[in-house]
């Protein structure tokens, strides 16, 4: 694979979950763990301030305080990926200049909504993209994800690659991600410099062959997603198939029966940070559920349940 320092950004980019104390207070120590073991796990970049982060529960002077720490903290040892959705433009803008100039390697951003039903046509998602891209110099990923709840076709997404400077990454997670990959990739050509796989990596494997060449996964095992994927990119494919048929428990488990929590509740089970706890109105895992998942992850011996020591 290529470095991880270097453009096309390939590989395992994992969302790093933003860690609190049992207070529910920012756990500036215990974030800077968590971004060492991501690291020392086989990161090829990292993502912060997104959805599995719990963005929608941090004030704007927190997110600050994380963008800062992860990014003087990395140092440049890998290239990281600020989220930095809005539905206001301006603000959009904004919170992606101040990531770029932070030292951010890109910015990853949602197509503007706001609620069940605010939704913002396609020239004015047009418009959005093209007036964030005028404001910084780094490369912008949208997140074609469900949660948005807005429906923007391939052949949209590929137009905005060609047209909108900045614009040259999507992550993909809606229902029939490979399909609309191949799409993407056909219609984009190279204009589309990252088509990546999202939603835990439940469908890497469709998604690899569909062209994928990134992946953004839960924090927690990105040393089990490199077994899938270095394989794959190295040719052998067989390989690559037997390893993803052995961590799609895991992987499954995480996507459907715990969120975000399960970076937190693996991380804090290997002591690689002290506290689990997410912000009300989360809810911590059932006893059970939380059982249930180190159940899956010992069987697998990932690094995070060793790392802490």
């Amino acid at each position: 694979m290529i470095s991880a320092l270097q453009r096309p950004y390939h590989g395992i980019f994992p969302v790093a979950p933003t860690i609190f104390d049992d207070n529910g207070r920012l756990d500036i120590e215990g974030q800077r763990r968590a971004i060492d073991f991501m690291i020392d796990a086989g990161s090829d970049g990292i993502c912060i301030l997104a959805n599995f982060s719990e963005q929608f529960l941090l004030r704007d002077d927190e997110r600050e305080t994380v963008m800062h720490t992860v990014l003087d903290h990395v140092a440049g040892r890998v290239p990281v990926i600020v989220t930095t959705s809005h539905f206001s433009t301006e603000i959009c803008a904004e919170r992606s200049r101040r990531a770029q100039e932070a030292g951010a390697a890109m910015v990853m951003i949602m197509p503007p909504f706001y609620g069940a039903t605010l939704r913002v046509s396609e020239p004015g998602i047009y418009e959005f993209f093209r007036r964030v891209s005028d404001a910084i110099s780094i490369p912008i990923m949208i997140q074609d994800a469900p949660m948005a709840g807005t429906s923007m076709s391939a052949a949209f997404l590929a137009r905005m690659a060609q047209e909108i400077a900045n614009v040259s990454y999507f992550k993909i997670e809606v229902a029939g991600t490979a399909a609309k990959l191949r799409n993407l990739i056909a219609l984009g050509g190279d204009a589309v410099e990252g088509p990546w796989d999202g939603e835990e990596a439940i469908t890497l494997m469709a998604d690899l062959d569909a062209g994928a060449t990134g992946a953004m996964t839960g924090g927690a095992y990105p040393d089990g997603i490199r077994r899938i994927i270095d394989p794959y990119v190295a040719g052998n494919r067989e390989e690559a198939a037997a390893a993803y048929e052995r961590w799609l428990p895991l992987i499954n488990y995480e996507n459907r029966q715990c969120g975000p929590i399960a970076a937190k509740a693996l991380m804090k089970e290997g002591g690689v940070i002290k506290s689990e706890v997410v912000r009300h109105p989360l809810q911590s895992l059932h006893p059970e559920t939380r059982k249930g998942l180190i159940e899956i992850a010992r069987r697998l011996d990932p690094l995070v349940l060793r790392w802490g020591g």
